[in-house]
């Protein structure tokens, strides 16, 4: 990376954090002032103006400073390669969490609560609802021309079922085969286990059949999915309040996008982890109109001793959030949250 590329990453993180703590457009006489970039302040014009042109940073109405925009803050963040450790004070109060946790639900209660109250945002953790039932029994049956019903019988003596569309048309023996197969490596399955380890179940039958068997696994995946009811634990809806400001009149629609549950439980489920153990979506990427001025910080947590469905914690807030911050307490009370559940 060129030092000019260099420079303007820093000028764009020092506007990120300067309009986090402040509140205020940040223009290039502020920056002088505050930050040490050892340029002149018309070098800073100059990389503010190339900023703006690809879209990383714009002039809100007639103001002379910039504000990041949803481009400016997941380059910000994508950057941010080391999730600095928590505070003293912080790791005192998730122990402290962890030595009078005794109950599963009220320690989630708990967690969702410190969260919120470490983050200043709204915390959400998503709750899975355990089922005893277990997978008693696959099968996949020729319907029409590329058609096949895949049935699951639990051990409840329930019976779910998907048609699926299949790429190619095997015979009715070796749509057997296929169901006999994912019978024997899905018997005995938590109903409430997902995601499936599809590599591994097409691998047990020949390489003809495996695009019919990854179908099978996804359809099956589906079934359960859809028999899965999770709920969504939440704290600190107040804080929205205190960002008015940064959410105008779209706090309401993400009041009631938060209290629908449904749209929080979906793009959880959607988010998938970076190398960091951390997954942010930012404005527009949380893929609902409602939440599109919203950021969400979350990690996985572990539900169990067997480590669990893949639940997720996070938070909820304006884009214009201390991500470094966040997004160290959001990954450090996952992995409290995912000790304190395997040692119950």
């Amino acid at each position: 990376m060129s030092d000019t590329s260099t420079r303007r990453l820093q000028v764009l993180r020092a506007i990120v954090e300067d309009y986090v703590q402040t509140r205020e457009p940040v223009g290039s006489k502020a920056l002088v002032e505050r930050r040490s970039l050892e340029v002149s302040p018309a070098t800073i014009r100059n990389d503010m103006a190339q900023l703006e042109e690809e879209g990383l940073i714009v002039a809100p109405h007639t103001s002379a400073g910039r504000i990041p925009t949803d481009r400016g803050y997941r380059l910000f963040v994508d950057r941010i390669t080391e999730v600095r450790p928590l505070s003293r004070a912080e790791r005192r109060a998730m122990d402290i969490l962890a030595e009078t946790a005794d109950d599963p639900d009220a320690t989630m209660e708990q967690t969702v609560r410190l969260l919120a109250m470490l983050t200043n945002q709204v915390a959400v953790i998503q709750h899975p609802q355990h089922t005893s039932a277990t997978i008693r029994h696959v099968d996949v049956v020729p319907m029409s021309a590329q058609k096949a019903l895949v049935i699951v019988i639990l051990s409840t003596g329930k019976v779910e079922q998907r048609m699926v569309t299949l790429a190619e048309t095997p015979d009715e023996d070796a749509l057997h085969r296929i169901g006999l197969k994912a019978s024997e490596q899905l018997y005995g399955r938590s109903a409430s286990a997902v995601p499936i380890e599809v590599k591994t179940l097409i691998s047990v039958v020949e390489p003809a059949l495996q695009p019919t068997m990854a179908v099978v696994a996804h359809a099956v995946e589906t079934i359960l999915e859809s028999g899965r009811v999770d709920r969504i634990i939440m704290a600190g809806t107040a804080n929205l309040a205190k960002s008015g400001g940064d959410l105008g009149p779209s706090i309401g629609p993400i009041l009631e996008a938060l209290e629908e549950q449904v749209v929080l439980l979906r793009l959880l489920h959607e988010m998938q982890h970076d190398r960091r153990g951390l997954s942010v979506r930012i404005g527009q990427e949380t893929s609902h109109e409602s939440l599109q001025d919203t950021a969400v910080v979350a990690a996985e947590y572990a539900t169990g001793k067997s480590g669990g469905d893949g639940a997720k914690l996070g938070v909820v807030g304006p884009t214009r959030m201390d991500y470094g911050s966040t997004m160290s307490a959001v990954r450090a009370m996952a992995r409290y949250l995912s000790r304190i559940l395997s040692e119950g």
